[in-house]
C-alpha cells in the first residue's frame, strides 16, 4: 500500500516527509500508456506534489507543479490534494532516450532544463500562491530542492526514485523531502548529510525492502524522530460530468453554438485520467444560456 509519513526531529530543527508510491505511479503509467522514461518523469513529479500537498493545513488545499523544460516529454504536470493524493499528465509519454548510465533513465534530458518549474499553492485564499523558478536539471528532485531554496528560502534535501521493471511496469517508487527549520545548526546539517549518504540510492534501498519510515530513520539516523502522521495515498482524479459541463459553458454561448452546429455532439476527455464524457446534441443545447 502506498503511504506518506511525516516526522519531526525531537532534538533538532528538522522536519521531513517520505513516500512510497508504487501503485500510484503504476496507475499513472497505465492511464497514460507511458514508456519507462515518461513513467519515471511523471512518477517523480507525482510524488513531489504528494509530499508538498500533505504539508498544507487547509482541508481543500491543493498543490500544482508544472515542469516546462523544453525536452521531448513536453510539459509535466502533477496536482495533489492536502491528503497527498495526486494526479498528473505529461505531453508525450511515448518518448525514448538512451540511458544516462546503466539502468538509469535520462529524465533530465526528457524534461529538459531550458525552462521553469511553477508551483501553485491553493490554500483557499482569494488568490493562490504562485512561485516560478528556473529549472536546474529537469531531474525533478533537484528542481524541487532549488524551488524551496529560491522561492521559499527553506534549505531542503529531496530525493525521488522510480524503478521500472523489464516489462515496463513499476517495480518501486518512493522519495523523501527533508527540510531545515529556523535555527538549524551546522552540526544538524552535517548529520543530515551523513544520513543521506548512508541511505544511498533510493530505488536500491526500496528494492531491498525499505519503506518510507525506513528512509527517514536512515537519513535522519542522528536524531530522535516523532511520527506526526502516517496516511495512505493514491492516484486520485476529481473529474466529473458536472466539471465538464462547466468547462463547456465557459466556452461562451457563441463557441458552444458553433460546436453544436459543426459537430452535433462532443466527447470531452479528462487529461488526468483519460475518462471520456460524451455529450449529445440535446445535452449541449441544454447548456446554452436562456
Amino acid at each position: 500500500m502506498d503511504e506518506l509519513i511525516r516526522v519531526l526531529a525531537k532534538d533538532a530543527h528538522v522536519k521531513a516527509v517520505a513516500i512510497t508510491a508504487k501503485d500510484m505511479v503504476e496507475r499513472a503509467r497505465n492511464i497514460h500508456k507511458l514508456l519507462p522514461l515518461g513513467t519515471a518523469a511523471l512518477g517523480r513529479a507525482l510524488m513531489a506534489a504528494s509530499m508538498m500537498g500533505c504539508q498544507l493545513k487547509e482541508e481543500h488545499g491543493a498543490v500544482t507543479l508544472t515542469f516546462k523544460g523544453g525536452g521531448p516529454l513536453g510539459t509535466v504536470m502533477a496536482v495533489a490534494d492536502h491528503l497527498g493524493n495526486a494526479r498528473g499528465y505529461l505531453t508525450d509519454g511515448s518518448v525514448e532516450l538512451p540511458l544516462k548510465a546503466p539502468g538509469k533513465l535520462d529524465v533530465g534530458s526528457g524534461v529538459g532544463e531550458d525552462g521553469t518549474l511553477t508551483v501553485i499553492k491553493d490554500i483557499g485564499l482569494k488568490e493562490p500562491y504562485v512561485g516560478t523558478v528556473p529549472l536546474v536539471s529537469g531531474e525533478i528532485a533537484e528542481d524541487i530542492t532549488s524551488y524551496f531554496a529560491v522561492s521559499e528560502q527553506i534549505p531542503s534535501a529531496c530525493a525521488l526514485g522510480v524503478l521500472v521493471d523489464k516489462d515496463c511496469s513499476v517495480a518501486q517508487a518512493g522519495g523523501y523531502l527533508i527540510q531545515l527549520l529556523p535555527g538549524a545548526t551546522d552540526g544538524e546539517i552535517e548529520a543530515i548529510e551523513a544520513g543521506v549518504a548512508q541511505l544511498g540510492a533510493l530505488t536500491s534501498s526500496m528494492d531491498a525492502g525499505m519503506d518510507s519510515e525506513g528512509m527517514l530513520r536512515t537519513a535522519l539516523g542522528g536524531f530522535e524522530l516523532e511520527i506526526v502522521e502516517r496516511t495512505p495515498v493514491e492516484y486520485r482524479c476529481y473529474c466529473s460530468r458536472e466539471r465538464m459541463e462547466r468547462a463547456l459553458r465557459s466556452m461562451g454561448a457563441k463557441d458552444l453554438q458553433e460546436l453544436i452546429e459543426e459537430q452535433g455532439e462532443a466527447d470531452l476527455i479528462c487529461q488526468f485520467c483519460d475518462k471520456v464524457y460524451h455529450f449529445t446534441k440535446t445535452e449541449l443545447k441544454g447548456l446554452l444560456p436562456g
